[in-house]
């Protein structure tokens, strides 16, 4: 919960609007936000006799929230932190660190999503990437920034950035967030369009005819906080050596003051 709190108070801060996201949506959704909700390695949970699923990120229902609307360029951008809870099945995972909280079916997460003008979206992944890094900094993590191959991008990616911390218990750098520039992709299947503000120069027409067509905004996404894994890289990283974990300072008015965290003494 301190986790979550410190997060959403330091990305609002960055103009970005809070929400909390349904955790059930339709596989129509899920599909047009570029994710499989069906198939023998889908990483979604599908609720039996229905047509609707379990999110696995809260960029599913807020990708959603716009559908089949058009915006005014005024509004753009469109800047979201939501909080969810997700589910994986982690299909396909067997063996890569099953213990432990590194791969769970069912984590919390707060969820950075963005609409904008196409001409901007390559400057907002840039802030988005930033956002992340002053956080994890911040918190005293170590860690590095992955600009990721073609062959590890998603469907709806046109670029993405990784991060990974390092893990003393697995004894590598693991992943806690990644930032992605969707462009169009997301926009295109869920109908989100924007009308530029700027009237067409085409004389003394007036009302619609005069009226720019409409564009596809560009949507965007980052993790702001997944709640297992950063708490992995907290307790490993701070863990004394009579078991106890110091708590970064950052959090601590999140903790009720709470400077460490001792063991029990039975």
């Amino acid at each position: 919960m301190a986790l979550l709190n410190w997060t959403l108070s330091e990305v609002m801060k960055k103009g970005f609007t809070p929400l909390t996201t349904p955790e059930i949506v339709r596989s129509s959704i899920v599909e047009k936000c570029g994710f499989q909700p069906r198939g023998d390695n889908t990483q979604v949970y599908s609720i039996d006799g229905t047509d609707q699923c379990l999110i696995g990120t809260a960029e599913i229902p807020v990708g959603g929230i716009h559908m089949d609307s058009i915006l005014l360029e005024s509004a753009l951008p469109l800047k979201y932190i939501a909080f969810s809870h997700c589910f994986r099945t982690e299909a396909g995972a067997a063996g890569a660190a099953t213990k432990g909280l590194y791969r769970v079916h069912q984590f919390s997460k707060a969820e950075m999503f963005v609409l904008c003008r196409p001409e901007d979206s390559e400057s907002f992944h840039n802030e988005l990437i930033q956002i992340e890094e002053d956080l994890f900094t911040s918190l005293g993590l170590h860690f590095k920034t992955l600009d990721m191959a073609t062959a590890d991008l998603g469907a709806p990616a046109y670029r993405m950035f990784d991060v990974e911390a390092w893990m003393p218990g697995l004894g590598r750098f693991g992943e806690i967030s990644s930032a992605s520039n969707c462009t169009d992709y997301q926009s295109r299947r869920l109908g989100i369009r924007f009308r530029p503000s700027e009237p067409l120069q085409t004389g003394p027409k007036k009302g619609k005819a005069n009226l720019r067509p409409t564009k596809f905004v560009h949507t965007l996404n980052a993790t702001a906080c997944a709640v297992p894994r950063m708490m992995v890289c907290l307790l490993e990283n701070y863990q004394q050596e009579d078991g106890s974990v110091v708590i970064p300072e950052r959090l601590r008015p999140f903790m009720g003051g709470i400077e460490v965290i001792k063991p029990k003494l039975r």
